[in-house]
């Protein structure tokens, strides 16, 4: 899993149109599609894992501030029993306020910021051969065709 760092690095690169080799920027086009669906693919994989992630680890919070968590299940997650005493309706409130909860849910709109990029990077490659018949066209204009 790449940062978004280096996606943003790719496609700066990667965007730029060589104004004089307009033939051979269309040719790139399904390699440079081919290149950003395999990284869209793979970080929308990792976001979804991740929302599912975050949304048992909410449960399993919401369960252990409740106190009712097996001692199994606290082993398998190296967790021990919570010591306070919360109300029922107060649960919500510190499951969204525990540490755990809003590291993953970080890293879920991290992934989810990879995964935007990528789908836009995505949607400019699908009217890139517009782009550069227009540019074609703006030559063949300026010469008189």
């Amino acid at each position: 899993m790449a940062k978004l760092d280096f996606y943003w690095d790719e496609w700066d690169a990667d965007s730029k149109i060589d104004r004089t080799e307009l033939g051979e920027e269309s040719i790139k086009i399904p390699q440079l599609h081919h290149k950003y669906y395999k990284f869209f693919s793979h970080e929308r994989l990792s976001y979804t894992k991740a929302k599912k992630d975050l949304q048992l680890l909410k449960k399993n919070k919401a369960i252990w501030y409740m106190g009712i968590m097996s001692e199994e299940d606290l082993d398998s997650l190296g967790w021990d029993q919570n010591p306070l005493k919360i109300l029922k309706q107060d649960v919500p409130m510190h499951v969204e306020a525990d540490k755990d909860v809003a590291a993953m849910d970080l890293k879920v709109e991290y992934l989810k910021e990879k995964v935007e990029f990528l789908e836009s990077v995505i949607k400019t490659l699908s009217i890139r051969s517009y782009q550069i018949n227009n540019a074609i066209t703006w030559e063949k204009f300026k010469v008189g065709i």
